[in-house]
């Protein structure tokens, strides 16, 4: 591969990915809206991704080995990246998300009680409603709640490459991820880490179920070999070991030398990772393509101890 293009791919996992092809020697063209700047070695291109015209002009006459797409989140902007690269990449891979499994965000995701297989939503069947207001996240509002609309509009984003794309294409079904410590903008892990140091109590549903997670260097390196690959489709990336919100506490806790509390909560109350339905992946097809799947268990210490050391007044 000579030349790739990230959409997004600005901050955390992103950047991991774009210094995985820069140091290989692949030239990269990063695309945003020009909020945060490239890292050094790369060639910058500010558009909206939404933008049709303005993508469309913006990239000029650049061509690429591949695409890799980490902020497509609707059937809107999936349909206008199938206009705009048409004729400029053979290859195309969509960071995707295991929310698309969740069975509370679609009465046409059938629950299950073991890990989930790519097969269970799949994009070429999955219905697509170009028409609701995919653009004002207001007005997507009175459709979904938050977490509907995102897992919706990730599976309809899928749905439409499967239909349309003019190009290969996979969809990466990222698991949670973990680690970096300050990197990791969403705080959540930093949420088991600092109230079990303070020995306050994690909300947790009463029967609370495994989930997936993924090291954040390894979701990069995943990306970087689905875009060199010819693997179709949807493509779960996991590490090996599901975990519960108390078996997670559990090891934080161990790792800080201390003793987790707990107190039982419902719904929103809750904390990150602790979910009352099973939705974990199953890693089959992805490590059957040889793609670089870790075990939990090598490194979550490691992702504790980063968060521990960016926690403000926590000591391990």
């Amino acid at each position: 591969m000579r030349n790739v293009c990230i959409i997004g791919g600005s901050r955390y996992f992103g950047l991991h990915l774009v210094s995985l092809f820069r140091d290989a020697g692949v030239a990269v063209t990063l695309v945003n809206r020009g909020s945060a700047a490239p890292p050094p070695g790369v060639d910058h291109v500010r558009a909206d991704r939404s933008d049709e015209a303005a993508l469309t002009a913006a990239l000029g006459g650049r061509t690429f080995d591949a695409v890799v797409d980490q902020v497509l989140y609707t059937p809107v902007q999936a349909a206008v990246a199938c206009r705009v690269f048409a004729g400029r990449t053979p290859r195309y891979v969509m960071t995707s998300t295991m929310e698309v499994y969740d069975p509370a965000t679609s009465p046409l995701v059938p629950a299950s009680d073991t890990p989930v297989a790519e097969d269970l939503v799949d994009p070429a069947s999955w219905p697509v409603d170009p028409g609701l207001p995919w653009h004002d996240p207001q007005a997507l509002a009175r459709h979904f709640d938050g977490a509907t609309g995102y897992a919706e509009g990730k599976r309809q984003a899928e749905a439409v490459l499967a239909r349309s794309a003019p190009f290969s294409w996979a969809s990466v079904r990222s698991a949670h991820v973990l680690g970096g410590g300050a990197q990791d903008f969403t705080g959540r892990l930093a949420h088991y880490v600092e109230r079990i140091a303070a020995g306050r109590p994690v909300a947790v549903h009463r029967d609370a179920r495994p989930t997936s997670f993924v090291h954040h260097r390894e979701i990069a390196a995943v990306l970087a070999r689905a875009a060199a690959s010819e693997a179709a489709g949807p493509l779960n990336a996991c590490s090996h070991g599901a975990l519960t919100a108390v078996e997670l506490s559990e090891l934080i806790a161990d790792r800080l030398g201390t003793t987790a509390r707990y107190r039982t909560a419902d719904g929103d109350d809750t904390s990150p990772y602790s979910f009352d339905r099973s939705y974990a992946m199953d890693n089959g097809r992805a490590a059957a393509l040889g793609l670089p799947l870790s075990r939990t268990a090598d490194w979550l210490p490691g992702a504790i101890d980063e968060a521990a050391a960016a926690a403000p007044g926590t000591e391990h």
